[in-house]
């Protein structure tokens, strides 16, 4: 895949010299025909390098060009299952040559993909329903190299930012997909935070069924929920209460739980008819939140209510947002976005994303500052990856046009008067 990339802009740029011009890297990397070849190669790909693109297609245009991370974003559903001989050999390994007798149905086809996983619907013999994800083989031993494969293409000149170092990123991209390859501790993650959200007629979480899961398995009960995309013609009420709710959960992951699911992904998230409860899936990448990034990012709330730019930069620059040797005017330049973003907060009525330019104004200015060739400065992961769930929450929110007031909801955690810890 990279020697197909290569010489396609070799002969891009021989053309432009031929013809007088002088060969520009990112456009030349980023014809056509090399987004497709690179879009098709990960596409193919089971495990991190898959998972990589899907993160890197989250990202908000401060470190990728536009269209590559358009380019990433067509990968988030697109990953093969395994044929039936392969998962056959899988569970053969995990539960043994005779698992078959514990179940009376086992469907052999997924009803849903993923990068690092299938899943199965299968029923027990005494009739339980469950949810049976279980991981590509390879998955875990190819992590280091895959990312590390995918990182010599986003280093390829003129791609990233002169002098921008991603290598931290990579490490923690790294340190998350080992994580989330190994089920045995989501399945904790899953045990945690059904006992944190135990008893909620908001949210419901699947059972888990321990006695059948391992390292590559996960087994918990189905839950008969549709997509979240399915309310984006539901009464008003209904759309503001699970997007209220979601954004609720996510402050108090931050400033309550020292625990985050970090990815925003809505397949995540689905919405139970019966009993009008928001169902949580996928806890994979859950990531601790360490006191001082809370209090960091308490902090920074505060300013974004009522503080002033010096406040603002001054907080901005403890999260990590730019460093003290980023160059002011790109100070300038991510504080303006912050701000932007920040409106919805510092109005006291519901703000109303159905009918707001809003992301389209942040995405415009992302953009530009990704453009921005001399801006080498990367956020430390952490910041980076709570902001992405952050982002999600936008995007979820902007989806359902729904009308929040989120200066309340914020102000409870980190007003004044906050009491949380």
């Amino acid at each position: 895949m990279a020697t197909g990339i290569a010489g396609s802009v070799a002969a891009g740029g021989l053309r432009a010299l031929a013809s007088g011009k002088r060969p520009d890297m990112a456009q030349l990397l980023l014809t056509p025909a090399n987004t497709l070849r690179l879009t098709d190669g990960l596409s193919h790909l089971r495990g991190a390098a898959l998972k990589l693109g899907q993160m890197l297609s989250m990202d908000t245009g401060l470190v990728l060009p536009g269209e590559l991370t358009a380019i990433l974003g067509r990968m988030r559903d697109d990953a093969r299952h395994m044929p039936p001989k392969q998962l056959q050999t899988v569970l053969n390994g995990e539960w043994g040559t005779g698992w078959y007798g514990r179940f009376s149905r086992f469907d052999v086809r997924p009803f849903a993909a993923a990068s690092i996983g299938q899943v199965h619907r299968a029923v027990t013999r005494d009739g339980q329903d469950l949810a049976i994800k279980v991981q590509y083989p390879g998955v875990r031993a190819s992590i280091d190299s895959d990312v590390d494969n995918v990182a010599t293409l986003m280093r390829l000149p003129g791609l990233l930012p002169r002098g921008m170092d991603i290598s931290p990123l990579l490490a923690e991209a790294k340190r998350q997909l080992h994580a989330e390859a190994d089920y045995m501790a989501e399945a904790q993650h899953l045990a945690r935070f059904a006992s944190l959200l135990n008893g909620s007629d908001i949210f419901a979480l699947p059972a888990l069924h321990p006695e059948l899961c391992t390292l590559q398995v996960i087994a918990m009960g189905f839950m008969d929920s549709t997509p979240l995309d399915t309310l984006v013609d539901a009464p008003q009420g209904l759309r503001d209460r699970v997007a209220t709710a979601l954004i609720g959960l996510v402050l108090r992951e931050l400033f309550q739980f020292g625990a985050m699911q970090t990815d925003p992904n809505l397949a995540n998230y689905r919405y139970e008819p019966a009993t009008g409860r928001i169902v949580l899936l996928d806890f994979g990448a859950v990531q601790p939140i360490a006191p001082d990034l809370a209090d960091d990012f308490r902090a920074l709330a505060r300013v974004a209510l009522d503080g002033g730019d010096v406040q603002t930069r001054e907080a901005m620059l403890r999260t990590g947002y730019f460093g003290p040797s980023t160059a002011p005017h790109h100070q300038d330049l991510i504080q303006a976005m912050f701000t932007t973003a920040m409106a919805p907060l510092r109005q006291d009525g519901p703000f109303d994303f159905g009918s707001s330019d809003l992301l389209e104004r942040l995405r415009d200015m992302g953009l530009a500052i990704g453009n921005d060739r001399e801006l080498a400065h990367v956020p430390p992961a952490a910041t980076l990856f709570l902001h992405r769930k952050i982002g999600g929450m936008y995007l979820m929110a902007a989806k359902l046009r729904a009308r929040i007031a989120l200066r309340p909801m914020v102000e409870a955690y980190c007003g004044n008067t906050a009491t949380h810890s």
